[in-house]
């Protein structure tokens, strides 16, 4: 979509990617996940973790094709990304963490820090877009269905507030 986006970030951009209305049809879902999981394939992954909310269902169909179990980190109600439900990582447990859109990561790390923190193996970062177009850099294997450049600002640099014509719209699921 274009127009003026405040995203999950915080930072604003032209464009925005919405992965959501991708994994409303499953036969996309499943094609775009298989081609994610395929980079995975041959890396001794056993589990896959995606932050709630946009990478619940891809976690779910990565580890459908990669055939291990997933489940999700979730946001508590200080806004702290934390495992729930009874979900637990294994000592040396080789994770595999999805998310739909990487802009600035910081999702990611997040997760990335759970994982450490109980004693797993960040074997991999996998996305369906990376917005960097390739510079992100997470210290482990990072590999995405499609890797594109998307300009995007912090607030108070945005091109788009400071010409004041387009209404900025926050049309992710996290508010910010």
């Amino acid at each position: 979509m274009e127009g003026h986006f405040r995203l999950t970030s915080g930072r604003h951009s032209n464009k925005y990617l919405q992965c959501a209305k991708i994994f409303r049809n499953t036969k996309y879902s499943e094609e775009l996940c298989a081609a994610l999981a395929e980079h995975f394939a041959d890396d001794n992954i056993q589990l896959v973790i995606g932050p709630a909310l946009g990478a619940v269902q891809m976690a779910y169909e990565v580890s459908r094709h990669l055939k291990v179990e997933n489940f999700f980190a979730e946001r508590d109600a200080d806004g702290k990304m934390t495992l729930r439900r009874g979900f637990a990582i294994q000592p040396g447990q080789r994770v595999l963490i999805v998310e739909d859109v990487v802009t600035t990561g910081g999702s990611v790390r997040e997760v990335m820090d759970i994982v450490k923190e109980q004693g797993g193996v960040v074997a991999g970062i996998g996305s369906i877009v990376d917005r960097t177009g390739g510079a992100i850099d997470f210290g482990v294997p990072f590999k995405a269905v499609i890797s594109l450049h998307v300009d995007s600002w912090e607030p108070e640099e945005c091109p788009i507030c400071k010409q004041g014509e387009i209404p900025l719209v926050k049309p992710g699921s996290r508010k910010v």
